[in-house]
């Protein structure tokens, strides 16, 4: 929802300029089959540029090439894919995973029984960022992941799947999961207040931060970090493509990712115990499902582009 407000927001000061006309969305929770649907729409409707934040990695790949010999500029927003002649913008979904995977590693001093809750099995950005997971508690063998589970990136299924873990490893001593399924695993956590509270991992969201807070209140010794995973990625996205429909070639030095296409996005913040209150601040005047954000300018997006 945030994500598509800011794409209206930024796409009309374009329109407001008179240099672009329309900004076409298809947008609903649905499957391959049904994002497959919506691209076919767009390029019925001749669109110049797409903008996509694909539900699999692999799934729509043969469409989205189609599009490119269209001559139709395709991004994939939020997640990274494999397809040649497709741009990404995004954040590095691994390493973002990392942050949070090392800060609860050196947090249970290298040793310590923690469990798993992931989004969906094999979306491309939960692949990544379970490998990211996997490669930082690798380096320590006193780490013992006990059991992963899906939370189906669903705060009352990560609730659920929490409080199911509470129950079968009373002795767990971290967990690390994502997005706002975080918010639901500390729900759990304290709701069962165990006599030894895991330490876990959190996301960049207000609601989060505030529940954080409210934990601190009944139990000090918690600790947590939260790691932006911004919404304004595909607003950002926008802005490139606006660019390239002007002409202006893209300096493919300044990219990365798998395939070497991949604009990848800073995260816009990392909220530890340390800056909680610089958190907190941020989200001063917003809903509790805001997500701490960062959408680049016109200007910042011109240092992806030949001079």
């Amino acid at each position: 929802t945030q994500m598509i407000a800011e794409l209206i927001e930024v796409n009309k000061e374009y329109m407001d300029a008179g240099l672009t006309n329309e900004l076409v969305i298809e947008s609903a929770d649905t499957d391959v089959a049904g994002q497959i649907q919506q691209l076919q729409n767009l390029m019925a409707k001749n669109v110049d540029a797409i903008l996509v934040n694909p539900g699999d990695v692999n799934g729509l790949n043969a469409t989205l090439t189609e599009a490119v010999n269209k001559g139709i500029i395709v991004i994939s927003v939020d997640q990274e894919l494999n397809v040649p002649g497709v741009y990404n913008v995004g954040i590095d979904q691994k390493a973002w995973a990392k942050t949070s995977a090392q800060w609860l590693a050196d947090k249970l001093g290298g040793k310590g029984e923690v469990v798993q809750i992931e989004g969906f099995p094999g979306h491309p950005a939960n692949v990544a960022r379970m490998d990211g997971v996997a490669e930082v508690f690798a380096k320590y063998p006193g780490i013992k992941v006990l059991a992963t589970d899906t939370g189906k990136w669903d705060e009352a299924t990560g609730q659920q799947v929490m409080s199911n873990f509470l129950s079968a490893y009373p002795n767990m001593t971290g967990y690390w999961t994502q997005d706002g399924m975080a918010i639901g695993a500390l729900q759990a956590v304290m709701a069962a207040n165990p006599a030894v509270w895991p330490q876990g991992v959190g996301e960049g969201r207000c609601q989060y931060l505030k529940l954080w807070q409210e934990a601190l209140t009944m139990n000090p010794d918690f600790d947590s970090i939260a790691v932006a995973h911004h919404p304004g990625v595909s607003p950002t996205g926008l802005r490139i493509a606006y660019n390239m429909l002007m002409g202006k070639k893209v300096d493919t030095t300044k990219l990365g990712g798998s395939n070497g296409l991949s604009f990848v996005m800073p995260l816009a913040a990392v909220i530890t115990g340390e800056n909680l209150a610089d958190g907190l601040k941020m989200c001063d005047g917003k809903p509790d499902a805001y997500l701490l954000d960062d959408i680049m300018t016109d200007d910042e997006v011109q240092q992806y582009f030949v001079k």
